[in-house]
């Protein structure tokens, strides 16, 4: 008999089904999962396992520029104490920077002799503008006691080291930075503040010229020069490391003990301590993805 009523399934019995953009459905809180909800859970599946030489060797490279910024370190302070002389730092300078092009030479692909004297150019010009720029150097903190001067230098040093890009991920081509970063920007200012604080202790205008030539082609230069050699061979970053970590000690140790304890120990807790806890901190990493994440789109390119 038909009462003229049709049977209506109940909201409650309707079949729960995911909509994306859909709203919400009748019979059901707009938070509602079922039970097939965590089967597509899956943890950690963007954390890689880290390797304890692979990343022992990628400290490397921090370890190696604490080298160099060491030694500029040692050479202000030779300086400062009259050991070194403006002859002596100019030839520093010219080895330096003879060293550094032919390690480019040696190192890259695309070296032309066009680009070559167009970056002689621009050395000749920086080192004219240096050179005229030695005597405001020279007077520049007169007034200000030398306490102050190391202090100051010794934090912007250490800002330095904290913002340095160790990597060059800003160096893409030779000697060209694309897009360099705030942190690498302000790490470099902090680098030429403290060099300029360095110089203006000087007694002579051919000293601060000397001196400031060799502190800026040194940050100007080295970040390049290791950048060249680890993209031309990681074996021969390594041993080059490894023999500027030694000579940076056997300076230090003829400098102070104190101070030659205190460069190991930080050699090591970067290049063993650091990799040890980042290996450990690895096991207690847990990243849980499932539907509930943001949507990714993925297209597929056509040619």
């Amino acid at each position: 008999m038909d009462t003229g009523i049709t049977e209506r399934t109940s909201p409650a019995q309707a079949k729960w089904r995911k909509v994306a953009y859909g709203g919400m459905q009748p019979g059901f809180d707009d938070n509602h999962t079922d039970e097939s909800f965590l089967e597509e859970m899956v943890t950690n599946a963007n954390v890689g396992k880290r390797d304890m030489l692979k990343v022992m060797q990628d400290s490397v490279s921090i370890a190696q520029y604490l080298c160099i910024v060491a030694l500029i370190g040692l050479v202000w302070i030779y300086t400062l104490k009259s050991t070194l002389n403006e002859n002596s730092l100019l030839l520093l300078d010219v080895t330096l920077l003879g060293l550094g092009f032919l390690i480019l030479l040696l190192t890259q692909e695309m070296f032309s002799l066009n680009l070559l004297f167009h970056y002689f150019l621009n050395i000749s010009f920086f080192t004219t503008g240096l050179y005229l720029l030695a005597p405001i150097y020279q007077t520049l903190t007169r007034s200000i006691s030398s306490d102050s001067i190391w202090a100051v230098t010794v934090s912007l040093l250490v800002l330095h080291l904290f913002l340095h890009d160790y990597f060059g991920s800003t160096i893409r081509t030779l000697g060209a930075a694309s897009n360099p970063t705030l942190t690498s920007c302000i790490s470099l200012n902090a680098s030429v503040v403290a060099s300029v604080f360095i110089a203006s202790r000087l007694p002579s205008s051919q000293l601060v010229f000397a001196m400031m030539l060799f502190s800026l082609q040194v940050f100007l230069f080295a970040p390049l020069v290791t950048y060249c050699i680890r993209k031309y061979s990681f074996r021969l970053h390594l041993w080059c490391s490894f023999g500027l970590m030694i000579a940076t000690l056997a300076l230090v140790y003829t400098l102070h003990l104190f101070l030659f304890v205190v460069f190991l120990g930080l050699l090591v807790f970067v290049t063993v301590v650091c990799p040890y806890w980042l290996i450990r901190m690895q096991e207690y990493k847990f990243e849980i993805n499932g539907p509930w994440d943001e949507a990714k789109l993925c297209f597929d390119i056509i040619d």
